[in-house]
C-alpha cells in the first residue's frame, strides 16, 4: 500500500470519526465508544504509516513544515486517545480528528520548501522527540482551554444548550486543563534542558529566535502555574495565559520553519 493511499485512508477515517461524533451529539444520541475509538485508532495507524516513510529517509530525518505539523498532530491524537481511557476528554477528539485530517492533507497538497536533513546523534533526536511531545501536550491543553471557554459561555445562557450537557462538570474540565499544562510544562523543560545538553550552541544564528521564543513560552506557563497555585487563577485568566504561551511556542517552531523553508527561498 503506497504512502498516498495511507494518507487518504487517514483523512477518510479521521473525518468519519469526527462526523460520527458530531452527528450523534447533534441528535442527542448515544455515542458508541467502540465505533468512535476504532475509527480514530485506525485513522492514527494510517496517519503514521503514511508519515513515517516520509520522515525517516536513508539520508536522515526529513522534518519539513507540513510534515512537522502532521507529526505533532499524530502525537496529540495518540496522547488524547490514551487520555480518553482515563479522563473525560473524548469531547476533544472530534475537532482534533478533523484538524488532523486537514494536516495530513497538507502533506499531500502543499509544496515542500527547502528542507535540511537531520542526521544527528541520539541526543539530538531525543531533543526533537521531547519537543514534539511538549508541543503535543500543550496543544491538548489549548484545546481543553477552548472547550472550557465554550462551556462557560454556554452555561450562562438559558436554556442551556443540549450539546453542553454532554460535557463533564466545569470544575473537572478546569482540573484537566491544569493537569495538561503541568505535563506540557515539564516536557518543555526537558526539551529545553536536552537542547542545552546536546546542541553545540543553542543560541546559534538559526536557533536564536526559536530558543528565545521557547524560553519565553516556558516563562509564561511557569507564571500561569504559579498563579494557579498561589493566587487561584482560573477561568478567563488561565485561558488567556494558556493561549499566550501557546502562540509563543508555535512561533518558536513553525514561525522560524516557515521563514526558512518558504519566505527565504522565494
Amino acid at each position: 500500500m503506497s504512502i498516498s493511499l495511507f494518507n487518504w485512508a487517514a483523512i477518510f477515517l479521521y473525518l468519519a470519526a469526527s462526523l460520527y461524533h458530531g452527528i450523534n451529539l447533534w441528535r442527542s444520541q448515544a455515542i458508541r465508544p467502540v465505533v468512535f475509538n476504532s475509527l480514530g485508532i485506525l485513522g492514527l495507524l494510517a496517519h503514521l504509516s503514511g508519515l513515517m516513510p516520509q520522515l525517516l529517509t536513508e539520508q536522515g530525518l526529513l522534518l519539513s513544515f507540513s510534515h512537522a505539523a502532521s507529526l505533532i498532530a499524530a502525537a496529540v491524537v495518540l496522547l488524547t486517545l490514551i487520555g480518553s481511557w482515563l479522563m473525560p476528554i473524548r469531547v476533544l477528539l472530534a475537532p482534533l480528528f478533523a484538524l488532523s485530517a486537514l494536516l495530513v492533507l497538507s502533506t499531500i497538497a502543499l509544496p515542500q520548501g527547502t528542507v535540511q536533513l537531520i542526521n544527528e546523534e541520539p541526543g539530538i533526536l531525543c531533543h526533537i522527540l521531547l519537543s514534539v511531545l511538549a508541543y503535543g501536550m500543550i496543544t491538548i491543553a489549548v484545546l481543553q482551554s477552548l472547550v472550557l471557554l465554550i462551556q462557560e459561555q454556554q452555561l450562562r445562557k438559558r436554556p442551556v444548550s443540549k450539546l453542553i450537557k454532554h460535557f463533564p462538570p466545569l470544575q473537572s474540565m478546569e482540573k484537566l486543563l491544569f493537569a495538561f499544562l503541568w505535563a506540557g510544562w515539564i516536557l518543555l523543560s526537558l526539551s529545553l534542558a536536552s537542547g542545552w545538553m546536546f546542541l553545540e550552541d543553542i543560541f546559534a544564528q538559526h536557533l536564536a529566535h526559536k530558543t528565545s521564543l521557547a524560553v519565553m513560552a516556558w516563562v509564561v506557563f511557569a507564571i500561569l502555574l504559579w498563579g494557579r497555585h498561589q493566587l487561584g487563577w482560573r477561568g478567563h485568566t488561565a485561558i488567556r495565559w494558556t493561549l499566550a504561551g501557546f502562540c509563543l511556542l508555535m512561533l518558536a517552531y513553525f514561525g522560524s520553519k516557515l521563514v526558512r523553508e518558504f519566505i527565504l527561498n522565494i
